[in-house]
């Protein structure tokens, strides 16, 4: 009886090595092949918040003061419309019939600054290419320059290759309006104190 036991439990174990066996080797393939694409270069937790520094130096040296300082306070920067009637327009103004909303990794925003009743939203996407790190995603500040330089450089060409759709596909148009009363109080405030200041 002991005998037909111990036969058994060994084509028990046969059966089950044959079932585990390949599983045991698949798992420590795979933990040879992670092992393999370990980055040569030491991982640094403060890569990113450097990059992201520099960007914003970089912002700041290329918008005027009023979009540095609405992108600091409030995360964002507007870009008014150039192309009103097929007339580019250098400067902006506040008369243009439409600007934009341009945020860091979400779609650039068109709406009309009377009404604030909001257009489309352009999907756009700048990607980091240098080494030895590039990934898919620029730092923030990095991203709203590139719309930025784009709109104000081009904006024809980066409207027409960007993927178009209707408000609320990606950004809820609620929080858009909120940053819309919220653009429009700033820019109330810094009209008194420019009048206070000029006083």
């Amino acid at each position: 009886m002991l005998l037909a036991l111990a036969a058994t439990a060994i084509v028990a174990l046969a059966l089950v090595s044959d079932l585990i066996a390949p599983r045991i080797e698949q798992a420590w393939a795979r933990h040879r092949a992670r092992r393999r694409r370990v980055p040569s270069v030491p991982f640094d937790p403060g890569r990113e918040l450097r990059a992201e520094q520099r960007a914003r130096l970089l912002l700041r040296s290329c918008v005027g003061e009023e979009d540095w300082a609405m992108y600091r306070d409030l995360g964002f920067i507007r870009v008014w419309g150039r192309q009103a009637n097929g007339v580019g327009d250098a400067g902006g103004a506040r008369g243009a019939p439409y600007a934009y909303l341009v945020y860091p990794h979400r779609p650039i925003v068109a709406y009309v600054p009377q009404t604030h009743r909001l257009l489309n939203e352009y999907c756009v996407a700048f990607a980091d290419d240098t080494a030895p790190y590039g990934s898919a995603r620029l730092p923030d500040s990095d991203d709203v320059l590139a719309k930025w330089m784009a709109l104000t450089g081009d904006e024809r060409r980066l409207i027409s290759k960007a993927n178009m759709h209707l408000p609320g596909r990606q950004l809820d148009p609620a929080q858009v309006t909120r940053d819309l009363w919220r653009l429009s109080r700033w820019e109330r405030a810094r009209m008194r104190s420019a009048t206070v200041e000029h006083w």
